[in-house]
């Protein structure tokens, strides 16, 4: 018997995959998406010294994980771009963002009662991302597991792994801000969902889509409400990872990696390294130049 089949909330989670993201949805995504780029350092002032390139990142930020599955996939990169609505409200949006008369747009979207819900919107969108990506791999190729997971991965954090290219748009070179050696909670969470998609479309996960969209999506929007109207950047899934990671990949020592591995203790014998020579004083370093000085006057 299939698990979804015993769940109460089957024709809820059946109602709510259905339901469309477009316009409503969307456009959440859109403003917050739009609004943390805002957000960066300097948006602002490209905004008005460059508008073409502030469009061109707010576009990245929007529509960033279509670009990036699709040149995984083999696919148009612009092929997202031909859907004109969705690209036409995108662009009102970073428009009232950044040219909004008395910056009024900005400060209602930001207001933090109002930014919860566009929040939540926005997993909802996520959620359905990573969901259709694993699909449209699936479908392309049916037995290629870690092309769905990767597919499903780029369309849920497109934008958060693209940020090195939208930063160089912006004139900002920072490569240790890399998203894959500092992952966020979306990417993170990404990650995670789209194995559980994966194994869904497999038929490994006895759930139905549906109840897997509904469930995950609950899950996204309780974590990231709840880190935003906190100000938080601490992972829910830390504890977990503090547990399971140093079991299978080891922990991170504090002096060589590897040292006593290497030369099975021998680095417990090898002598320690001579201090280093004393800070001179005040008085022998004025000493020292008066002597230099009379050298020279020699």
């Amino acid at each position: 018997m299939e698990l979804s089949e015993a769940l109460p909330l089957g024709e809820l989670a059946a109602a709510f995959a259905a339901l469309p993201v477009f316009p409503l949805f969307d456009t959440a995504y859109f403003i917050v998406s739009v609004l943390y780029l805002k957000y960066e350092p300097g948006a602002v002032e490209m905004s008005r010294k460059s508008p073409f390139a502030s469009w061109l990142c707010a576009m990245l930020h929007c529509f960033g994980s279509y670009v990036l599955a699709a040149l995984l996939l083999g696919e148009a990169p612009l092929g997202y771009f031909s859907n004109n609505s969705s690209v036409i409200l995108a662009t009102a949006v970073w428009y009232l963002m950044f040219f909004c008369p008395m910056n009024m747009f900005y400060k209602c979207v930001s207001f933090l009662p109002v930014k919860l819900i566009f929040v939540a919107m926005k997993e909802v969108v996520r959620v359905r991302k990573i969901a259709a990506g694993v699909h449209h791999a699936h479908h392309l190729y049916h037995h290629g597991w870690f092309v769905m997971m990767a597919t499903g991965w780029v369309k849920g954090s497109g934008v958060a792994l693209m940020s090195n290219f939208e930063q160089l748009l912006r004139g900002v070179w920072k490569p240790e801000t890399n998203e894959i050696l500092h992952m966020s909670f979306p990417t993170k969470a990404s990650l995670y969902g789209t194995v559980l998609f994966t194994l869904q479309q497999t038929h490994w996960l006895p759930i139905s889509e549906a109840n897997l969209i509904f469930f995950f999506t609950m899950f996204m929007i309780v974590c990231k409400v709840f880190m935003t109207a906190t100000h938080s950047h601490a992972s829910p899934f830390a504890p977990l990872e503090n547990l399971i990671c140093p079991v299978l990949f080891g922990s991170v020592s504090s002096g060589h990696p590897g040292h006593h591995h290497d030369h099975h203790g021998a680095s417990h014998e090898a002598p320690h390294p001579p201090p280093p020579p004393p800070a001179k004083s005040k008085e022998e370093l004025n000493e020292g130049t008066r002597k230099r000085k009379a050298k020279k006057a020699e």
